[in-house]
């Protein structure tokens, strides 16, 4: 009781007025980094210290609260080098607007997975009908805003006709991927990491290693379209699924970007999609990079 006096005793308006500036700051820069890696990464680190430093004040452990006191000047070296992308873009709206609170994304609120299947599908048609290519990226809860900053900047809703201009072939912007946010294409000409896996064959392109690079570090879906042979395939979890015609592209789009256990609305369960049985043979063996292709479809060029 006398404790909680004396510390009582010590809150003065100026203590208040401290506690509350770093909140704003701290707050401000967990706003502006969301969407981005960065923002899973901050929450771990997050997690890891007050974790130990709650069990090591709790049992009175030397070692490791000499550890947790002693990392946290290297912690506040390391953000400046880790987060050089977030920093530079919370000084460029500071410098623009003065607002430190804008957000960087709005999000949508209603679940419009199926629509964007439908009209990724009919685009995907008109592509394979025409022999051009496409990289579709589906930004899901890992936020993709730093492969957006080099790309072109669309910000349109997802439709069939603005995917054919996009990846017709006298396009400007037909190089790169198409980054989809929930209904709207947020940038073109986005440029994804290449998986350097040995697994993958010599016969898949570089749209297909882009597919695979960008699921190995996020949980993004791929759509990639071969521009020399009309395959459609999906890339999750760093795993690539060729499907065995784009009849096939609707459904199981549809699934992938569904939450577990949603229906579909077409009387099936979600189990029973490629992306049902992708999904529990991914929680049984861990994410690991591999070419999957049905059983109907051959190894052919992509």
């Amino acid at each position: 009781m006398q404790q909680a006096i004396w510390l009582l005793g010590k809150v003065t308006p100026l203590a208040i007025l401290d506690v509350a500036i770093v909140t704003l700051i701290l707050f401000g820069f967990l706003v502006l980094i969301r969407g981005t890696q960065a923002d899973q990464l901050v929450r771990g680190v997050l997690i890891v210290l007050l974790a130990t430093g709650v069990v090591g004040s709790a049992l009175n452990l030397t070692i490791l609260n000499w550890l947790v006191q002693n990392s946290l000047p290297a912690v506040l070296i390391a953000i400046p080098v880790v987060f050089q992308p977030e920093l530079r873009r919370v000084l460029e709206q500071l410098g623009r607007t003065g607002n430190f609170l804008t957000t960087t994304r709005t999000r949508a609120i209603a679940h419009t997975g199926a629509l964007v299947a439908d009209e990724v599908s009919r685009g995907c048609q008109v592509l394979i009908d025409r022999g051009f290519g496409a990289l579709l990226v589906f930004e899901r809860t890992t936020g993709l805003e730093e492969y957006v900053q080099s790309a072109t900047r669309l910000d349109a809703l997802v439709s069939a006709e603005l995917l054919h201009q996009v990846f017709f072939r006298g396009s400007p912007l037909h190089d790169g991927a198409v980054l989809i946010r929930q209904d709207r294409m947020v940038a073109a000409r986005c440029l994804l990491p290449l998986s350097d896996n040995p697994i993958l064959g010599p016969e898949l392109g570089t749209r297909h290693r882009a597919a695979v690079g960008i699921t190995e570090g996020t949980d993004a879906i791929c759509v990639v379209v071969s521009e020399e042979t009309g395959a459609v395939s999906i890339a999750e979890h760093g795993q690539l699924h060729r499907l065995p015609d784009h009849s096939h592209l609707e459904r199981e789009l549809t699934a992938f970007l569904a939450p577990p256990g949603v229906d579909r609305g077409d009387g099936e369960g979600r189990s029973n999609s490629y992306a049902g049985l992708w999904r529990q043979r991914v929680i049984r063996s861990g994410p690991r990079v591999s070419a999957v292709i049905a059983p109907s479809a051959g190894r052919g060029s992509q």
